[in-house]
Formats: structure tokens, C-alpha cells, sequence
């Protein structure tokens, strides 16, 4: 089966349910607030609700760099099934906590194990998936990540039903066993020669070598600017966008997640796909495709984030949203291939984990600057805010990255 030559795209489908789970198992908590508020009663304020939601992502951050490291030197296959089914086992094991503590310290957890997939997962998709088709694979497994994000919003839904507790326990049980199933289906894409007397591969350079190549290479730094930047916006919607639906429409937060889950999934689900067809031809007539698709996209962020924080009205604010999400997804698209221009296979998961460190960061930074905000009322101020800076990643990345070959590798 892994000989076939429709098994690149097997994997890509293999990989969108862990994209899935991963994102549908943290997302879920920022539409329980609710839900659990009667159980866990810290959770009714803002900033202690932003210190739950930011420990994931310094957690999340810190080990990202360390994952990809990792994928890069061990078998991908097995840190993406271990990574899954610890992250599901936590999940799982959420609905059993009864503090504030118990679930502040799950949620670390949670960020060490999910840390681990998405350097391996798409840097084994990048060398399953070469030039013609690269953008359009990655961008399809990131559409995992936005189904995964509004069946996410569901769990409030489903707790205001039943209970938080059973809304844990089955989400958790489902990736425990397709963890087990991924076991027998999914195979390492073997790039290297082994030496089979020591199992290491004569390619096998230093740790220090490989972060002195990538922090020596100064398109790297550029898009790591960038990449940070946009991160902001990134991360408050998904943190925040269904509190700021149920503040400035006035509805229930049963009602705002599912609708502010979908409509930034749904939209960015296009937006992945759109952006990975226009840069894999893009970038056959231009070196410079993947960039210049990714810059129209962060374009269209800038107004929407206008829009989104200071609309009212359930037209301005959803439109905007959804504006947001397609400029998102042609960005989100096309992260992977635009480091496969600068960076050599060999340090590919290194330095996506070293992005996801940094974007990250700046997410966990932002998700509680904006708790702050939300006990002040000015939560759509702090969204209108980042157009600004999102519009200084626009030009650094426009003026500043000159790709000259479409994959590269060292000489």
C-alpha cells in the first residue's frame, strides 16, 4: 500500500483526522467556559479563564522547537501516534477534574503532547508531496485543523445537553482509538540511508549545526517575523471570537461558539484550498508564487480585523469573519512550502517547530492581554488593533524573501 502512487494522498487524509482531533480537543474548552463555571467557579473570571487558555500555548510554544528537533531525527510515524494518544487520553481524563488546578495542569499536559504533531505531521507530508502538489496537500490537512476547530465550538452545544464531563470522555475515546488504527496504516517516508549495524543515518549532522544553519539564514528570520505576527490575530480567534460573538451580538455563548467556530473554519477551510491550487501553479510561472499568494491573503486579514471589532451587527461581524478566514487559510496554506524554498528537508520539522515556538508564544501573549481586555469591556478594540502590525508583516514579507528555487537542498 505504501508503494502505491495514490498513498501521498492516503497520508494527507490519514493525518487530517489527527489535524482534526487535534485542534477539536483544545478548542472545545474555550466554548465550555459555561458549562463548567457552576463546578469550577475560577473559571467565571476573564483573566483566570486566559491563564487556562495561555498555559496550553506557552506549554505548546516551549516544545514545539523540541518536536521538531525530534521529527527530524526519530521515526514520525510513532511520535504521531504517541502524540495522539496522549493528547486523547487527556481529553479523556478532563472530565474527570474537579478543580481549577486539576484542569490548569491538564491543559499543560495537553501542550506538550499536541506540540509533538504538527512539525512531524506536515514535514512528512512535504516529502510525500513535492512541487506540483506540495501547497495543495499541506492546505488540505490544514483544513483538519479548521473542521476540528468548529466540531470544537460544538462541545458547548453538546455539554449545555448532557454534561462537560461525557463531552470529554467521548472526544478522548475517539482519539485513543483511531491513534491505534493509525498503527497499521500510516508509514515514514524514508528520505535517508541506514546504517543497519547502529540504526543512525550517515546524513545525521549536529543539533548545533542544524539550529546554526537555520539561525544564519536570514530569509528564515523573515518569515519567522512575520509568521509571529500574524499569529496574534491568529490565536485570538480562536481563543476569543466566541466571547466577542455572544458580547457584540448579544447572544448566548451556546449559540455565539458554534457560530463563531464555523464561520472562521468553514471560511478558512476555502481559504487553505484556494491558496494551495493558486500557489502550486503560481509558483510554476513565478519563484515568487507561494509568497505572493500568502501576501494577498494576510491582505485580506487587515480589514477584516477592522471589521470584526468594531462591527455590531451580525452581517458586519460574520462577513468580517469570514473575510478573515479565506486571507488566513491562502497564509496558513502556504507556511510549509515557503520554508521548503528556503530550508533543506533535513531541518524542515526543525524549523517549523521553531515558527510554531515563536507564533505561539505571541498567541499565548495575546490570549491573555485580551482576558484582560474582556473584563474591561474593549475586547473588539484589541481585535481592531492588530491590523495595524499585521499590516507591517504585509510589506516584510513582500519586500524581504527572494526565493530562488522552489525546494531546496543543500549542495
Amino acid at each position: 500500500m505504501k508503494n502505491s502512487k495514490y498513498y501521498p494522498w492516503l497520508v494527507v487524509a490519514l493525518l487530517w483526522i489527527v489535524a482534526l482531533l487535534n485542534y477539536m480537543d483544545r478548542q472545545m474548552l474555550a466554548t465550555m467556559r459555561p458549562s463548567m463555571e457552576s463546578d469550577i467557579p475560577e473559571l467565571v473570571s476573564g483573566e483566570n479563564f486566559g491563564r487556562l487558555m495561555a498555559v496550553f500555548l506557552w506549554i505548546y510554544a516551549l516544545m514545539s522547537p523540541v518536536s521538531g528537533i525530534i521529527a527530524d531525527k526519530l521515526n514520525r510515524k510513532w511520535l504521531i501516534i504517541g502524540s495522539l494518544f496522549v493528547w486523547s487520553a487527556v481529553t479523556y481524563a478532563m472530565g474527570y477534574a474537579k478543580t481549577y488546578d486539576e484542569v490548569y495542569w491538564l491543559r499543560a499536559i495537553m501542550g506538550v503532547s499536541e506540540a509533538l504533531y504538527i512539525p512531524a505531521g506536515l514535514s512528512l507530508i512535504a516529502d510525500y508531496h513535492q512541487q506540483k502538489t506540495r501547497s495543495l496537500a499541506i492546505g488540505i490537512h490544514m483544513t483538519g485543523l479548521y473542521v476540528g476547530s468548529a466540531l470544537g465550538g460544538f462541545g458547548a452545544t453538546i455539554a449545555a445537553r448532557y454534561s462537560w464531563h461525557s463531552t470529554f470522555h467521548h472526544f478522548g475515546i475517539v482519539g485513543v482509538v483511531y491513534s491505534i488504527i493509525l498503527v497499521f496504516f500510516l508509514f515514514e517516508k524514508k528520505t535517508k540511508v541506514f546504517d543497519p549495524e547502529f540504526n543512525k543515518t550517515h546524513e545525521k549532522v549536529s543539533l548545533l549545526k542544524g539550529l546554526a544553519l537555520l539561525f544564519t539564514n536570514i530569509s528564515f528570520w523573515v518569515i519567522l517575523f512575520y509568521f509571529a505576527i500574524i499569529s496574534l490575530p491568529g490565536w485570538a480567534t480562536k481563543n476569543w471570537l466566541p466571547t466577542l460573538f455572544s458580547d457584540n451580538l448579544g447572544i448566548s455563548m451556546d449559540q455565539a461558539g458554534p457560530l463563531a467556530t464555523i464561520t472562521i473554519s468553514f471560511s478558512s477551510l476555502l481559504g487553505v484550498v484556494f491558496g494551495g491550487i493558486l500557489s502550486d501553479k503560481w509558483v510554476q510561472k513565478n519563484i515568487k508564487g507561494r509568497i505572493y499568494t500568502s501576501a494577498i491573503g494576510l491582505s485580506l486579514t487587515i480589514p477584516a480585523l477592522m471589521l470584526i471589532g468594531f462591527g455590531h451587527s451580525l452581517l458586519h461581524v460574520v462577513g468580517a469573519v469570514l473575510c478573515f478566514g479565506i486571507g488566513y487559510g491562502m497564509f496558513d496554506a502556504n507556511n510549509m512550502p515557503i520554508i521548503c524554498q528556503f530550508v533543506s528537508s533535513k531541518y524542515r520539522a526543525t524549523a517549523y517547530g521553531i515558527l510554531n515556538m515563536t507564533g505561539v508564544g505571541c498567541g499565548a501573549l495575546v490570549t491573555s492581554l485580551l482576558g484582560k481586555s474582556a473584563d474591561t469591556g474593549n475586547l473588539g478594540y484589541g481585535f481592531s488593533l492588530m491590523a495595524g502590525i499585521v499590516l507591517i508583516a504585509l510589506i516584510t514579507q513582500i519586500s524581504f524573501l527572494r526565493p530562488k528555487v522552489n525546494d531546496f537542498e543543500e549542495a
